[in-house]
C-alpha cells in the first residue's frame, strides 16, 4: 500500500477489478479518483469492453464462459501476480459473495474490497442469516427456525404461521428455488419443486418456510461499517417493481415511508452492524407491509441500485468501500448523512420490452440523455457488441429531483431522449411505466409489475 496524502489515509497501490460491464467501469472511476492504478480482467468476449480500454493494465483471463474466466480464481490470482495488484474489487455477482474467495485472497496477502469471509458466509446462508438477524434485533418474517427436513415438518410449520407460505432455497437467490403454497395440497409439490431448483442452481437442496405476505413492498437499507465497531445507514431504497423476483426500477426515498420510520429501521440496521463489526458496504433487505418490516436477506456487496442512494446522500459508496478495505475508519458519522431530494433508477436491459427475450448484438447508434440531475451508468458505446454470454444489463438511467414529482418528470424526459439502436431494450417499458397513474402515485407492491404485464400493460407490437 502507498500513502494518499490528499485524504490522509493509507491506500492500495493497484486494484484489480474482478468484474465486467457497468460495475467494472464504476469501480475503475472511483479508484482513479483516489489515485489508485487499475487492472481490468476480461474474457475473450470482452476484449473491446470500455473498462478494458480505460484501465491502466488489462489481462485476459479466459474464454467467454464465466466459470472459465470471471469465476476462475487461479486466473485472477495469476493476474494479480503478473500486474502486482494488491487488492481485488469483486463488484456484484460473480465472486462478490464467495467467502472462500475472500479467504484465498487473504492467504495470498491480497486485499478483498468487501466484508470478512465469516460475514459473507453467514449472510449467504439464508437460514443462518435469519438466525443472526433475530439475534441482532432485526425484525424477521414468521417462519421455520431452520431448514425443513421433511413434508410433515413443513405441514406443521405452515399450519402454525398460516397459509399462504413461501418455500425458499437456503442458498442463492434471484427467485430460484422459491415457490408459493396457498394450501396444504400445494405444499408438497412446492417443496419438491423448490428443492429440485435449488439443487440445480446452487448445489444445495436445503429449503425453509416463511409466511407469504400478500401485498408487501421491497424495502432495503444501505449500510456502511468499518469493522472497527462503527456503522451507519444511508436510508432506504424501494425496489418493489420486480419481474420474476428481479428488480426493474428502484427509488429513494420510498413513497411508503416517513422520516420517523426511516430513522427507526435505519438505526436498527446500523446498530446490528455495529454489534456484528461488519466491514464495508452492505444492504439489509425487507418486505414491508402495513407498517411492519420483515427481514428477508442481507447482500454483503455493492448493489446494482446503489446510485440512487449516492444521488440522495452525495456519498460515494465505492470510494467508501475502498477506503474501509484499506483499513480506514468511516469518514462520515450518522449526523453527517443528509437526504436531499428524490432519485429513481431504471435498469435498461438488452431485452424485448414485452416478451423480455434477450437481444444481444451490435449497438448501431447510442445517444444517452443528459442535463441537470441525470446520470447514466453504462459501459456500452456506439459500435460495441453486447455478447450473449452474460446478463442483459446495458446500463442504468438514474435521475434526481428536488422531490418525487420532479424526479418522475425528469425521468419521463430522459427516457424520451435515450436512444439505443441495433438491439431491443426495455426503454419502451419504462416509458409506459412512468406515465402510469399507480407509479406516479407510488401505489405499487412487489406483485404489481407482473400483474400489469399479465393484463396486457405492454402489448407486444404486431409482427
Amino acid at each position: 500500500m502507498s500513502d494518499v496524502s490528499k485524504v490522509g489515509v493509507r491506500m492500495f497501490d493497484k486494484i484489480l477489478i474482478a468484474n465486467r460491464g457497468e460495475i467494472a467501469l464504476r469501480i475503475l472511476r472511483a479508484a482513479k479518483e483516489l489515485g489508485i492504478a487499475t487492472v481490468a480482467v476480461h474474457s475473450t468476449a470482452d476484449a473491446d469492453a470500455m473498462h478494458v480500454k480505460l484501465a491502466d493494465e488489462s489481462v485476459c483471463i479466459g474464454p467467454p464462459p464465466a466459470r472459465e474466466s470471471y469465476l476462475n480464481i487461479p486466473a485472477l490470482l495469476a493476474a494479480c501476480e503478473i500486474t502486482g495488484a494488491d487488492a481485488i474489487h469483486p463488484g456484484y455477482g460473480f465472486l462478490s459473495e464467495n467467502a472462500r474467495f475472500a479467504e484465498i485472497l487473504a492467504d495470498h496477502n491480497i486485499g478483498f474490497i468487501g466484508p470478512k469471509a465469516e460475514h459473507i458466509r453467514i449472510m449467504g446462508d439464508k437460514i443462518e442469516a435469519k438466525r443472526t438477524a433475530k439475534r441482532l434485533g432485526i425484525p424477521c418474517v414468521p417462519g421455520s427456525e431452520g431448514g425443513i427436513t421433511d413434508d410433515e415438518e413443513a405441514m406443521r410449520v405452515a399450519r402454525e404461521i398460516g397459509y399462504p407460505v413461501l418455500v425458499k432455497a437456503a442458498s442463492g437467490g434471484g427467485g430460484r428455488g422459491m415457490k408459493v403454497a396457498k394450501t396444504e395440497e400445494d405444499l408438497s409439490n412446492a417443496l419438491s419443486t423448490a428443492r429440485t431448483e435449488a439443487k440445480a442452481a446452487f448445489g444445495d437442496d436445503a429449503v425453509y418456510l416463511e409466511k407469504y405476505l400478500e401485498k408487501p413492498r421491497h424495502i432495503e437499507i444501505q449500510i456502511l461499517g468499518d469493522g472497527q465497531g462503527r456503522a451507519i445507514h444511508l436510508g432506504e431504497r424501494d425496489c418493489s417493481l420486480q419481474r420474476r423476483h428481479q428488480k426493474v426500477l428502484e427509488e429513494s426515498p420510498s413513497p411508503a415511508l416517513n422520516d420517523t420510520q426511516r430513522a427507526e429501521i435505519g438505526e436498527i440496521c446500523a446498530a446490528a452492524m455495529r454489534e456484528l463489526r461488519y466491514s464495508g458496504a452492505g444492504t439489509i433487505e425487507f418486505l414491508y407491509e402495513e407498517g411492519n418490516f420483515y427481514f428477508i436477506e442481507m447482500n454483503t456487496r455493492i448493489q446494482v441500485e446503489h446510485p440512487v442512494t449516492e444521488m440522495v446522500t452525495g456519498i460515494d459508496l465505492v470510494n467508501e468501500q475502498i477506503r474501509i478495505a484499506a483499513g480506514s475508519p468511516l469518514s462520515i458519522t450518522q449526523e453527517d448523512v443528509r437526504f436531499e431530494g428524490h432519485a429513481i433508477e431504471c435498469r435498461v436491459n438488452a431485452e424485448h420490452p414485452s416478451t423480455f427475450r434477450p437481444s444481444p448484438g451490435k449497438i448501431a447508434y447510442y445517444h444517452p440523455p443528459g442535463g441537470l440531475g441525470v446520470r447514466v451508468d453504462s459501459a456500452v458505446y456506439q459500435g460495441y457488441t453486447i455478447p450473449p454470454n452474460y446478463d442483459s444489463l446495458v446500463g442504468k438511467l438514474i435521475v434526481h429531483g428536488r422531490n418525487r414529482t420532479e424526479a418522475l418528470m425528469r425521468l419521463r424526459r430522459t427516457l424520451d431522449e435515450f436512444i439505443i439502436d441495433g438491439i431491443e431494450t426495455t426503454i419502451p417499458l419504462f416509458r409506459t411505466l412512468v406515465r402510469n397513474a399507480d407509479i406516479q402515485n407510488g401505489l405499487y407492491d412487489i406483485h404489481w409489475l407482473e400483474k400489469f404485464l399479465a393484463t396486457g400493460g405492454m402489448e407486444p407490437p404486431a409482427e
